[in-house]
Parts: C-alpha cells; structure tokens; sequence
C-alpha cells in the first residue's frame, strides 16, 4: 500500500498535466518546424479555413488550436501563461482585464484605430451581434418579435407553447454570456422583465453558442437569447429552420479581441498572426473568413458595440458580480 501511495505521488504531476479541451487540433504547413500554440473560444470550423490560409503563406509553421470556453480560457491562462502564443476570445472583458494585468505583449508596428485596439496590446478583429434566434416553426402564423418586448409579449401569449422550450447562456458559467447579460441590463430595465418571463417557463442554461444552435435546428427549444450571430447565420446557410433577429430596441454588440502573451514562445509570428486577422478585414471578409469583419471603414465605433474602455471591467469586481448573479438567480432560477 506504501508503494501505491508513493507510486500516485510520483504520477500525479503528469496526471495534473493532463487537458480536456473542447477541441484540440494541430495543422501544418507544408514544411513546418516550429508551432504556434494559440488559445481560443471560436469554434475550429470558423478558424481552419483561416488558419490553413495563413500557413500556406507560412509554410515552416504548424498551429496547435486549442478550443475552450470564455471563462476556461481566462482560468487556465492565468495557470500556465507562458504556455500560447497567442488568446483570442469574444469575452472582451476579461480579455480586458488580462491585457490590463500585464498579461499582453506590446505590438506597437500594427495599426489599427484606437476603438479597436488597447494600448498596442488587445487588437480586435470582429464585430458580432448578439441575436434572439427563432425556430420558425414555433411561430408559423404568428407575427415575428422584433425587440425584447415584443418577445415578452410573445411568450405571455403562449406560455404553454414556450414552457420549457427557451435557452440562453448559463451567466455563472458562460464569460460570454456574463458579458452580454450585465450590458443588457445597463442599457435597460426591459433586461430584467424578459428575464423573470423566460425564467418562470423553465429556460434552459447552456454554456456557448453552439449547444442552443444544435437545439433549435433539432427542435429541443424554440427561442435562444443572446446567441452569437455569426454562429446562427453560419448555421442558417444549410437549414431554414431559424430565424436571426437583432432586436431593434438596444443591439448588444461585442468584438473578438487577440493578444499576444507576456511569455510567448513566438511572439513574432503570434503578432504576425494578428497582423493577418486584420489584414484579411481591411480586404473586406474572403469567402474562406467565415466571421463578420469589423467595419473600419467607419471611423469610429458603433453606438451598439460594446466599447474597449475601463468601464468594461466594472463587472469583474467581485462584488458586483456576486449582486448581479444573485438577481440573475433570482429571475432565472426562481423555485427550481
């Protein structure tokens, strides 16, 4: 039994090594020798495409992609900071927050306008809305919402319909979903009303995008509130089941931010690959850049787009966050 103990001891540090990421891919160039390590919550069939252009014009390169949640990304960053070479992430606030903290290497070559970027450390590359997403057969003869109230009014309507059929982000879980949820309710009360309405039919709780998509093409639910969407419209090219509505009362707006690390590797071809993201944006968006662009052209940020300011990270302070998810809870879980 001694040996065993001892033989675990000795074990246990490779066991703690050990990942589980929600996906994990290497690709390579076509005479690769080193490896860009890059960390991040898009979803890899957005990024392959990408990815394998820029390594065609890098071809000593491979990339290892690793796919993680918002608030996993930001945990085991903050563990192993020296271990990417570069974080691209849509939770723009704790993105933020880890360029703030000293996390981010200065990049001062790449231009890129002041909204889009801070302190030559966190570039954005994307504009993405967040969008109510319908299944349209829930509500075939019936008129579609188009703000958040109309979507109240839709479910007060027809609870027994809705009961059980409604999904958005888990907010305790999701970085994303915190994000999104604590501007909402900056930009109004409406926030909170819809919430007790969709909490009182039984809403689901999902962790990303992806999972609420998976259910309304499959008919689980019937709404998803505040899905990214980019992964709704790439989803909506090979099915008319759903219906993309941005509501037109207060649009929520983030944008997928990219850093270069502290303690990369490789910190030259990790900033070589955001001078690329932005790149591929000036040129518009390429058949093979499956993610909306932001739009330079511009000049200034958009009313509904989240900004890249200190504001941003009011949220991340503790307290606050403990008083916003205990009213979260409230209106979300209430007797459950």
């Amino acid at each position: 039994m001694r040996i065993l103990a001892v033989l675990v001891l000795l074990l246990w540090p490779v066991v703690g090594l050990a990942q589980d990421w929600e996906d994990q891919q290497l690709f390579e160039g076509s005479a690769a020798s080193q490896t860009l390590r890059v960390l991040s919550s898009t979803d890899t069939s957005f990024f392959a495409p990408i990815i394998q252009r820029f390594l065609r014009e890098q071809p000593g390169w491979a990339i290892e992609y690793f796919v993680h949640s918002t608030a996993e990304i930001d945990r085991r960053f903050r563990e192993n900071p020296d271990g990417y070479d570069l974080v691209i992430s849509s939770a723009m606030d704790l993105q933020l927050k880890l360029a703030n903290d000293g996390y981010a290497r200065q990049i001062n070559d790449i231009s890129h306008p002041d909204w889009a970027q801070w302190r030559q450390s966190l570039f954005a590359f994307t504009t993405e809305p967040a969008a109510i997403v319908i299944n349209r057969a829930a509500f075939a003869g019936h008129e579609m919402p188009q703000t958040r109230q109309d979507l109240i009014r839709a479910l007060r309507a027809r609870p027994e319909q809705f009961r059980g059929r409604l999904g958005t982000y888990d907010v305790r879980e999701s970085a994303l979903g915190y994000l999104f949820a604590t501007q909402d309710a900056r930009a109004s009360e409406t926030f909170w009303r819809l919430m007790e309405v969709m909490g009182g039919l039984d809403i689901r709780l999902y962790c990303c995008s992806g999972e609420m998509i998976d259910d309304l093409y499959s008919g689980k639910i019937s709404v998803a509130y505040n899905v990214l969407g980019s992964y709704a419209l790439a989803r909506r090219d090979t099915h008319d089941a759903l219906e993309i509505i941005l509501p037109s009362d207060f649009p929520t707006t983030m944008m997928r931010t990219a850093f270069v690390p502290s303690g990369a590797s490789h910190p030259q071809m990790g900033a070589e690959f955001i001078r690329y993201l932005i790149a591929l944006q000036s040129a518009g968006t390429p058949q093979d850049f499956p993610l909306p662009p932001l739009n330079l052209e511009q000049g200034s940020i958009a009313q509904s787009t989240i900004a890249l300011e200190p504001a941003l990270m009011t949220y991340l302070d503790r307290l606050k966050r403990r008083t916003f998810l205990k009213e979260w809870q409230s209106a979300i879980i209430q007797d459950r």
